[in-house]
């Protein structure tokens, strides 16, 4: 098992910044990468981003791709998602994901096997 803690959401105006954390425990050799996706009221899950453990491969959805940059600390366990020139359609519940041994690229959200609880992002205009 793979267990994910996201931090960082909050309230910010359009043209913000926002950090999010996604701190990873538990078996983590056993997922090849990590990834954001978003959920906003009445919508789909959606993907955002996602990294490998290894390498340093992003890939982002067309939606944030300039905007947002993910990375990760493998020291600690974590990947970041730093969000910038944020816009009120960003506002949503973002989650953090843990994919085992998917072929890259892994947009899909049923390629991942844990996620983490979901950390609110909300946008004002």
């Amino acid at each position: 098992q793979v267990q994910l803690v996201e931090s960082g959401g909050g309230l910010v105006q359009a043209g913000g910044s926002l950090r999010l954390s996604c701190a990873a425990s538990g078996r983590i050799f056993s997922s090849n990468a990590m990834g954001w996706f978003r959920q906003a009221p009445g919508k789909e899950r959606e993907f955002v981003a996602t990294e490998r453990w290894t390498g340093g491969v992003t890939y982002y959805a067309d939606s944030v791709k300039g905007r947002f940059t993910m990375s990760r600390d493998n020291a600690k366990n974590t990947v970041y998602l730093q969000m910038n020139s944020l816009k009120p359609e960003d506002t949503a519940v973002y989650f953090c994901a843990a994919a085992r041994n998917q072929p890259w690229p892994i947009p899909n959200v049923s390629q991942y096997d844990f996620w983490g609880q979901g950390t609110q992002v909300t946008v004002s205009s």
